[in-house]
């Protein structure tokens, strides 16, 4: 059966060849998007939509994917009205490849200009290949197009009070002879492409670095299902000695030899695979001797949208709207207080004066386990300069986790990874986030709490989100407390 490309399928291909074809032949193996990658999809969505505000009488082609035909005879019959002055999601199929332009604007000479929107800061490499297959369908078809533009965030625009101003928010870069330059090479893609899809089974591709970038492959899990638990490409840092590792048949990391040397770290996780059990670095009391208790565990929650709720604030800027704090104060037990803002207005005030005032009273340490909540402190601190000096007090006595981890300890729990999420199942054996069920990691809180400050949640089911993000935060907070509290006791002589 004869298979047409989509131009995200393409892509794929650029990345890939055999993600192309798990793509059209056995999508049903591929991962469903995530949480985080959900809401890049919604985001997106979103900013194509509000560019529509660029090209004032502009028309959009409102036929869905699967009418794709009727679609294109739409696009005919705009392309052939000379009073329209721009398309949206223009419909075309050309050298069995299907796409959906952004934007097609007409231009004073009678040519058009394709426009392509993204939900970025910035051009990147692919998008050079994604303007290029849409030139090559566009020109296939017969249009003559005169200029390529990628439209994207302006991360420069402030917002004001009232409505955002479309044509501020927006940049609009010339790609024109970047994509020209690309285009000779989509014909020989294409072709390629299609025979790909022609053959009876998927191309035997290495899974290697390449499944990430330039975005992270749904088929990951299907094509590593095969691979050891400890295959070395798990191993931090490996870097290029993966491919020499590959070459030499070595795949497990308990199968590495002493040359080339080891890091320290990737010695540590080799020892703890080989023998099972934990390995300690020296020095872990050391490392914990400023941490307390007494002591206070912290975390944050932010959001980031690309287009910004409240005035003041910038396209992508972190915004902190949720704290958590558990103290220990040295007799063993845990206080729990906390912060989530309404949403209906800048939250950074607030959180930053209840966050104060919390602290006030005592100078134990803070801990946390990044170096985040350090930095979006620096940022509360330059916005709010009545607040600064006391901002800047619990900055300095933040004492961040994660690289005494990560210096001291590896445990085979960990799974290659030293996050919180891992770590702490790991050293506090019952502590995980599998009981939370509506949010349980920081990009679904994110987009809970932007849905609430939008007004977008049903009054239903607005206190259901709040509930659920305060249990995730403080989750995170009594983990960090736990991890802390089992670190000290392998520290113990």
């Amino acid at each position: 059966m004869t298979r047409t490309l989509s131009k995200s399928k393409y892509l794929a291909g650029c990345q890939c060849p055999r993600r192309v074809w798990l793509g059209c032949h056995a999508p049903e193996l591929g991962a469903a998007p995530d949480a985080a990658k959900q809401a890049i999809f919604e985001q997106g969505h979103e900013v194509g939509r509000r560019a529509h505000a660029l090209f004032p009488g502009g028309v959009l082609v409102s036929q869905p994917a699967w009418q794709h035909h009727r679609a294109i005879e739409r696009t005919r019959a705009l392309l052939a009205d000379p009073a329209v002055p721009a398309i949206f999601e223009a419909a075309f199929e050309h050298d069995g490849v299907r796409i959906r332009a952004d934007v097609l604007e007409r231009l004073s000479n009678g040519r058009f200009g394709l426009r392509e929107v993204k939900a970025t800061s910035r051009v990147k490499p692919e998008h050079m290949d994604d303007c290029a297959v849409q030139l090559h369908v566009l020109e296939g078809c017969g249009l003559r197009i005169d200029s390529v533009e990628l439209v994207h965030v302006n991360t420069a625009y402030l917002r004001e009070a009232g409505a955002i101003d479309w044509v501020a928010f927006f940049a609009r870069s010339d790609l024109t002879s970047e994509v020209a330059a690309v285009l000779p090479g989509v014909r020989e893609r294409v072709a390629r492409f299609h025979a790909v899809l022609r053959a009876p089974s998927a191309p035997e591709i290495e899974p290697s670095s390449h499944c990430f970038a330039p975005f992270d492959c749904e088929f990951w899990d299907h094509c590593t299902r095969g691979k050891p638990d400890d295959w070395v490409f798990h191993l931090p840092r490996i870097g290029k000695r993966f491919e020499t590792l590959r070459a030499a048949g070595i795949e497990r990391i308990v199968e590495l030899p002493d040359q080339p040397p080891l890091s320290e770290l990737q010695l540590r996780i080799r020892t703890a695979l080989r023998s099972g059990r934990a390995q300690l670095a020296p020095g872990l009391g050391e490392a914990l001797r400023a941490a307390g208790p007494p002591a206070h565990y912290l975390d944050f929650e932010t959001i980031n949208p690309a287009i910004p709720l409240y005035p003041g604030t910038r396209p992508f800027q972190i915004l902190p709207f949720q704290w958590s704090l558990h103290t220990d104060d040295g007799s063993g037990g845990l206080r729990h207080r906390e912060f989530l803002a309404d949403g209906a207005a800048d939250p950074r005030r607030q959180l930053a004066e209840t966050l104060v005032a919390a602290l006030a009273g005592d100078e134990a340490p803070v801990l946390v386990y990044s170096a985040f909540e350090s930095t979006r402190l620096g940022e509360l601190a330059g916005c709010l300069p009545d607040l600064a000096p006391e901002i800047r007090r619990i900055r300095d006595r933040l004492f961040d986790l994660y690289p005494v981890v990560l210096r001291h300890l590896y445990h085979p729990g960990f799974d290659f990874s030293f996050s919180i999420k891992t770590v702490a199942p790991a050293l506090a054996p019952g502590l995980d986030w599998d009981d939370l069920d509506a949010i349980a990691e920081g990009t679904a809180a994110s987009r809970a709490f932007a849905v609430l400050a939008a007004g977008l949640a049903p009054a239903s089911e607005q206190d259901g989100l709040r509930t659920a993000l305060r249990s995730y935060c403080a989750r995170d907070t009594l983990a960090l407390a736990r991890v802390h509290r089992a670190l000290l006791e392998r520290a113990r002589p």
